[in-house]
């Protein structure tokens, strides 16, 4: 596994494409590793002190979730060096998306990522440059399909990914018009954790849980973990969070979700951020959901929940663990020696497999058919990585070496 990846983390990648904002200080940066399968796709996203080498690892870990995921294509990525919190930032965008429309009509397709909005910002901006949808490049260059198909294919993935969600299993209020793309990713980070316990063993009911970052995907795993019969007994959030050894109810679950301010996690009896974080770690959990940014999580925190009865990690943020490595660094090393770690490329695929999902000719476009394709998705990653290796241990560096053969 050690020599794949390694040969997988040094390849050059195939295209990066740079910009430079004429009218502000941002850059941007395409990086596509690779044009497996003609194509490749990957989200955009924008913070200050981005740089090229974090989009270039954003990208190859792109690759490797395609390889669960699918469809099989190469993992690009989109990052842009600005403060989302400008107010110069549409401007910015527009003019990035002008920029980079000729990938994305060709063989590149984008989405939203952190600090860059899917419905309200990629979507129409994209299409105020000419791109029919900003999965059009993954169309074009992998699919090929007939000018006919491409067209029904693209609205059923316009329908899709901005669906409202009818069902009440799957929203924590269907008078709020949550949509897939809202929920999808916290979903199949909680799936993740209901069937590593059925396939390895155990039930997800009455088990403790610890949540890390309340935005879309913490919130969301947190939500149906809630659902499913877990005990939340501790959410940690950038501002501070909340501890209740008990754990709380499924109902107190889904009032904190409904109070959010935006991915913010509003409470009345908030804990500071340095208390929190200096107690949640040593509670006692089974489940640990990292959902907030990369590589926050040090070996620290690990070592004592591991003390404190951790069994199972369902990763809801990329690269969560704080090694300066593109994937296996030592904290997750350790770690996955230690307990039972999901990789992000298969618990946190909702998305990506959501927008695979909508791609194959016509679908069932019910809550039901799209959570449940997500769910099975995540299932059979997980079944395959236990036919290889029925040890609790080691679950992410057997996944690896399923993913990066399919890659290198």
């Amino acid at each position: 596994m050690k020599d794949l990846l390694s040969k997988f983390e040094n390849k050059q990648p195939e295209i990066i494409f740079n910009w430079k904002d004429t009218e502000t200080e941002a850059e941007g940066w395409t990086v596509i590793n690779s044009l497996r399968g003609g194509a490749a796709g990957g989200g955009t996203r924008m913070r200050k002190g981005l740089d090229m080498n974090e989009v270039l690892s954003l990208a190859k870990t792109m690759e490797v979730k395609f390889s669960v995921s699918g469809p099989a294509i190469g993992g690009a990525k989109s990052g842009i060096n600005f403060d989302p919190n400008d107010p110069r930032k549409k401007g910015v965008l527009q003019r990035w998306y002008k920029a980079v429309s000729p990938l994305l009509k060709s063989y590149y397709g984008t989405g939203g990522d952190l600090n860059v909005d899917e419905i309200h910002e990629v979507i129409p901006m994209t299409e105020e440059c000419g791109v029919w949808h900003p999965q059009e490049g993954v169309f074009n260059g992998h699919f090929k399909p007939s000018e006919a198909d491409k067209i029904n294919r693209i609205g059923q993935l316009r329908q899709g990914v901005v669906k409202v969600i009818e069902n009440p299993a799957f929203s924590p209020d269907v008078n709020r018009k949550y949509t897939v793309a809202d929920m999808i990713t916290g979903y199949g980070v909680a799936e993740a954790v209901r069937h590593f316990y059925n396939i390895y063993g155990g039930d997800v009911k009455g088990k403790k849980a610890i949540v890390q970052g309340f935005g879309n995907v913490g919130s969301a795993a947190a939500f149906y973990l809630a659902e499913m019969g877990a005990k939340v007994v501790g959410i940690i959030d950038r501002d501070g969070g909340l501890i209740n050894k008990e754990g709380f109810t499924f109902e107190e679950i889904k009032q904190l979700f409904l109070n959010k301010d935006g991915n913010k996690l509003v409470a009345d009896n908030m804990i500071p951020f340095e208390q929190i974080n200096a107690e949640i770690w040593n509670i006692g959990a089974e489940i640990f959901t990292p959902c907030a940014a990369s590589r926050l999580v040090t070996k620290e925190q690990i070592d004592s929940m591991i003390a404190s009865g951790l069994e199972v990690i369902s990763c809801g943020a990329n690269v969560p663990f704080a090694d300066k490595e593109i994937f296996f660094g030592p904290i997750m090393e350790t770690t996955d020696s230690k307990v039972s770690l999901i990789p992000d490329f298969i618990s946190n695929c909702g998305m990506a497999r959501v927008f695979a999902y909508f791609m194959e000719k016509k679908v069932s476009m019910t809550d039901d058919a799209i959570f449940n394709d997500a769910s099975t998705i995540i299932g059979n990653a997980i079944q395959k990585v236990h036919a290889q290796n029925s040890s609790k241990t080691g679950i992410s560096a057997t996944a690896f070496e399923i993913a990066l053969k399919q890659l290198v």
